[in-house]
């Protein structure tokens, strides 16, 4: 009898440790975002490079990371897109910090709070791994480059839409992704810039969406209850547009709301065909993700690279879409 309790002990010790095994094993590789360390990974790469979006599954950051891949492929660099899953500081800062644990040859990433990002990013800088800030800056930081959009322009230039798609008494409603992080801060800045010598436009509320179609939505309906004054809103994310397009289409609002938005994400090219969204702020994230991999080779190569470089930004509507439309047709000829 003790000797079957015997083995019986010896089994379940030998099973307990087979799971435990797996469990840290799994557990690491969950942790870790499963950034490559082992030599034999990397060796047939020149370079590992890494890029952390804001979120990894937000439509904007893919274009970014197709255009990081696309180039990284040309020039035999090894290419990781890592980060939270949705917008998270905590998460993200993570990432970077494994990220240098990995000993990446650079680093690709938003700097979205000065307070946090920038002793962050001066520590990684110190380690001599160089950091690209991409889409959003981190001006304060001895990041060694940025490329993206001039955040404050593409607000400014929100703002002159605004006033050129409206006229009257114009009461506007701002739903940005985030309060605290700097593109998004720089966004409104310039759109109140543009707007405040009009004195028949007044900015009524600023309401935060978390970068979230969901809550941008949930906040454009609130605000319709809250301020029924309103009559245009400004969303400074990608998704925010589309949520206030999403609850004007509803309750069929479309003939007395001005919407301006950003980005082209396919919905809201569609709600610019339908006339629901009047105009949207247009960025070139592949380009900002091909050039941001070009820069960072390089710069790990020793080469000078300039300290900002300002992707395209501008202005769409739909006789834009119209023209593109022709363009193509012109050219399949």
């Amino acid at each position: 009898m003790s000797r079957l309790v015997s083995v019986s002990y010896v089994l379940g010790t030998f099973f307990f440790l087979v799971s435990l095994s797996f469990s840290i094993y799994f557990g690491y590789k969950v942790v870790t975002h499963k950034l490559p360390t082992e030599s034999n990974k990397l060796e047939k790469y020149k370079y590992h490079i890494v890029l952390v979006p804001e979120e990894i599954d937000n439509e904007y950051w893919r274009l970014v990371e197709k255009g990081a891949r696309n180039a990284a492929e040309k020039n035999n660099v090894l290419l990781e897109y890592v980060g939270p899953k949705q917008s998270n500081m905590d998460e993200h800062i993570k990432t970077i910090e494994m990220s240098v644990a990995s000993k990446v040859d650079g680093i690709l990433m938003q700097g979205l709070n000065d307070e946090q990002y920038t002793p962050l990013i001066d520590r990684v800088v110190e380690k001599k791994i160089p950091v690209i800030t991409v889409d959003t800056d981190a001006s304060n930081s001895k990041r060694n480059a940025y490329i993206g959009t001039d955040n404050y322009y593409s607000g400014y230039l929100a703002g002159k839409a605004m006033i050129e798609e409206t006229h009257g008494i114009t009461n506007v409603a701002i739903i940005t992704g985030n309060f605290y992080k700097n593109h998004q801060i720089q966004r409104v800045k310039g759109f109140r810039e543009a707007v405040k010598k009009e004195k028949r436009i007044r900015i009524i509320t600023v309401k935060e969406s978390d970068i979230s179609r969901v809550r941008a939505a949930e906040k454009t309906n609130q605000i319709l209850q809250d301020f029924p004054e309103v009559n245009a809103f400004y969303g400074t994310s990608a998704l925010d547009g589309i949520g206030i397009a999403q609850v004007v289409e509803k309750y069929k609002k479309k003939n007395h709301m001005t919407i301006i938005a950003f980005d082209t994400l396919p919905e809201t090219i569609n709600y610019i065909k339908k006339g629901i969204i009047k105009a949207t702020v247009v960025q070139e994230p592949y380009d900002m993700g091909y050039r941001s991999v070009e820069m960072m080779i390089d710069l790990i190569e020793g080469k000078k690279v300039p300290t900002i470089v300002h992707t395209n930004t501008r202005i769409m509507r739909v006789n834009d879409l119209q023209v593109s439309l022709m363009d193509r047709r012109e050219s399949s000829r």
